[in-house]
């Protein structure tokens, strides 16, 4: 794969095609990741409204450990979104080429963490199960923010809620019967909008199906691993970019 094309995919100079080819690459990762916390803990970490929704029924029965770890978990998801702005703001702020990579080559890091957990969750639930919750949370908060902050809002990757409800408005819109004499209040579907969120909930829908695969038969730290090096590769070249000025400013100084 050319290192412009990956650059680009990464860098921090965008456009919309390289938006969409990234945030399809994402939520194959996103599908994948989900799967593999279903099949390690028996639920899926990056739907924060079955969480929030269970933390209520549980507040509300009195099962106060239960929704405290769903607070905990929904807090998670929301320190990974944190990260991934303080992260892509400090490069903003030093014109860093690796602006966005930077968060990506971290849920690379976390993914490998999640690989080795996951691989002992069998023998130590107890410790490494609450670990693993919390670890795939803030991986899905890191990763929905990186998408949503590269492509201003239009694009993300694990909230299919949204996506759904975008694609229902806009058949909704397709299916309108438009009176010919009133040309001023035409209701257009928007067909760019509804052929992008297909085909993202496509890409989380394939990954979750190769995701459960692959862990179910080649296992966590073998599946982690090519899911870790996806991204590595993602982010690469403009962590490398950056790595390289930093490199020549230091040996000039020193």
């Amino acid at each position: 794969m050319p290192l412009h094309y990956l650059s680009r995919l990464s860098g921090a100079a965008r456009d919309t095609q390289a938006n969409l080819q990234l945030g399809c690459v994402l939520a194959l990762v996103a599908g994948a990741v989900n799967a593999g916390g279903f099949l390690a803990i028996g639920g899926y970490t990056s739907h924060m409204t079955g969480i929030v929704s269970g933390m209520a029924d549980d507040l509300a029965l009195g099962n106060i450990t239960l929704a405290l770890a769903a607070l905990g978990a929904w807090l998670a998801f929301v320190s990974g979104a944190a990260v991934t702005a303080i992260m892509v703001n400090w490069g903003k702020r030093r014109r860093l080429h690796s602006q966005f990579a930077a968060s990506l080559l971290l849920e690379a890091a976390l993914l490998l963490l999640f690989g080795l957990t996951g691989n002992y969750l069998a023998t130590m639930p107890d410790v490494l199960g609450p670990v693993t919750i919390l670890l795939l949370c803030f991986v899905m908060g890191l990763q929905n923010a990186i998408i949503t902050k590269i492509s201003g809002a239009v694009i993300r990757t694990t909230h299919v809620t949204g996506l759904s409800t975008d694609i229902g408005i806009e058949l909704g819109k397709m299916a309108y019967y438009n009176r010919r004499h009133l040309p001023d209040r035409m209701v257009k579907v928007n067909r760019g909008k509804l052929r992008t969120h297909s085909l993202l909930i496509s890409c989380f829908f394939i990954g979750g199906v190769s995701g459960a695969l692959a862990f179910k038969h080649i296992g966590f730290p073998a599946a982690t691993i090519l899911l870790a090096g996806v991204l590595t590769l993602l982010s690469g070249v403009p962590v490398l970019r950056d790595l390289r000025v930093l490199w020549r400013f230091y040996r000039r100084r020193f």
